[in-house]
């Protein structure tokens, strides 16, 4: 039996500020925006090529900025970081997380498992980012 992680909740204090940081700076697309009764509100989105959503909203089970641990991965990690820093989102610098500082000026393939980055949404959600080039390109 398969089974598929396809939501994953994400708390906010504003769903507005956090929208737009996804939609805007993120570049992710809107899946939808609903107020199932008043006063109820939430927004799922889909990072381009993930089968998994988040779902923004208040009520949530837990504080906003209390989620950490998400990942994405990416095929190319330098090249993802461009994007987003060029966005305007507020991310660190390419590491290797296993101190090996020759994998960043080599780059490529040398970052494959090791390569991270990491930023956090407007609430203080953490998110990290690792490059995986041969499972991306599945």
């Amino acid at each position: 039996m398969d089974y598929t992680l396809e939501v994953v909740a994400v708390p906010t204090r504003d769903i507005d500020a956090s929208k737009d940081f996804y939609e805007r700076k993120m570049g992710w697309p809107v899946d939808h925006d609903v107020e199932p009764r008043p006063g109820v509100r939430y927004v799922q989105i889909t990072p381009p090529g993930s089968g998994c959503s988040i779902v923004l909203g208040a009520e949530m089970g837990m504080e906003p900025g209390a989620l950490r641990g998400l990942q994405l991965v990416v095929a190319d990690l330098v090249a993802a970081h461009a994007e987003l820093a060029a966005r305007g989102v507020e991310v660190s610098d390419v590491q290797a997380l296993d101190g090996d500082a020759s994998r960043l000026e080599r780059g490529g393939k040398a970052l494959d498992n090791v390569g991270f980055v990491f930023f956090s949404d407007p609430d203080g959600n953490g998110w990290a980012i690792q490059q995986i080039s041969a499972r991306a390109e599945n």
